[in-house]
């Protein structure tokens, strides 16, 4: 029996929107309103830094919770998110 072949992952960006109720976070989008998708992890958190450099410095020096993140997406995720 074969089996399919599983998709590579995928990763997404999201910022927490209030830094007091750590369930509200939200997935970044471009300026068109697509949800922002890469397929390497390195290039993700890279956009990350260069949206909200603020925040990851913070996070980096511990001032603060953190407030961004790089998550992978499952692919059954990805349809439903766009």
């Amino acid at each position: 029996m074969t089996y399919p072949k599983p998709k590579p992952l995928r990763y997404k960006l999201q910022v927490q929107e209030d830094e007091t109720d750590p369930r509200r976070w939200h997935d970044v989008r471009a300026t068109d309103g697509t949800l922002l998708v890469f397929d390497d992890e390195a290039a993700a958190r890279a956009k990350l830094e260069e949206r909200y450099p603020v925040l990851l410095g913070l996070e980096k020096f511990a001032a603060g919770p953190k407030r961004t993140r790089v998550i992978a997406i499952a692919g059954d995720d990805e349809e439903e998110q766009d």
